[in-house]
């Protein structure tokens, strides 16, 4: 089944992947992904704006590209790949129904090199073209697994030799209290409720974010990319 992304990064970073692209259009012209296109040999349409406004919706910044939908990734071979002794980390997210924010988040988990986001099959987010605008292209970079059941999930990273850490305003630990030295699954909750109880069983730590202001939560890929960072900056001098 076929889909479109949009807007320039987006784009751009898939075509630098060379993943496939059915057709690209362009309102205007675009060097580096004419470029890009012909030497893939994509076929180019130019299209107006307004044409492009029926298209898709939302800022295309006119740049569109027809793909077929997103595929993605198995969960044990993914982390078959992974190199244990780097201590690499994963991140899941148990029900996120804000595509912003799954973009959001894969965007930072690119940024401080993550293995790959995990995400439920049913009542969540899909991949979708808002999620890869939002991500500028991270989309394309960081493997992202749907599973079924997250819970048996945790149990088989944790064979595997990870530590499942859970954000969580209840009964938790200082954010900066998680540790760097080994292999980690951060489990982040959906916009409304949070972590599920059956996951919270499954966690070694439960941590919070502390907040001086009235406001007593941050937006979850906001949380996302704080907890990342501080694992981050303890494992770079």
């Amino acid at each position: 089944m076929a889909q479109y992304i949009y807007g320039k990064n987006s784009v751009l970073e898939r075509l630098r992947q060379k993943k496939s692209i059915e057709t690209l259009y362009l309102v205007s012209s675009f060097k580096e992904l004419e470029k890009l296109a012909k030497e893939q040999g994509i076929t180019i349409n130019k299209l107006s704006s307004i044409e492009a406004d029926k298209l898709v919706k939302g800022n295309h910044q006119g740049v569109i590209a027809k793909i077929q939908e997103y595929k993605s990734h198995d969960l044990k071979q993914l982390v078959t790949s992974l190199d244990m002794s780097t201590n690499p980390i994963l991140v899941m997210c148990d029900q996120l129904e804000d595509p912003h924010n799954l973009g959001a988040i894969l965007r930072t988990c690119d940024a401080v090199g993550v293995s790959g986001v995990i995400i439920n099959k049913n009542r969540s987010v899909s991949l979708n073209s808002t999620v890869a605008k939002v991500s500028t292209g991270a989309i394309e970079t960081v493997p992202v697994c749907v599973e079924t059941n997250l819970r048996d999930s945790c149990k088989y990273l944790k064979e595997k030799g990870f530590w499942i850490v859970g954000a969580d305003n209840d009964e938790s630990i200082d954010y900066r209290k998680i540790p760097h030295d080994r292999p980690l699954v951060i489990i982040v909750g959906s916009e409304k409720n949070g972590i599920s109880n059956i996951l919270k069983k499954e966690c070694d730590y439960l941590v919070k974010i502390f907040m001086l202001g009235s406001v007593n939560s941050l937006n979850v890929s906001v949380a996302t990319a704080v907890m990342l960072y501080s694992i981050v900056e303890k494992r770079i001098p």
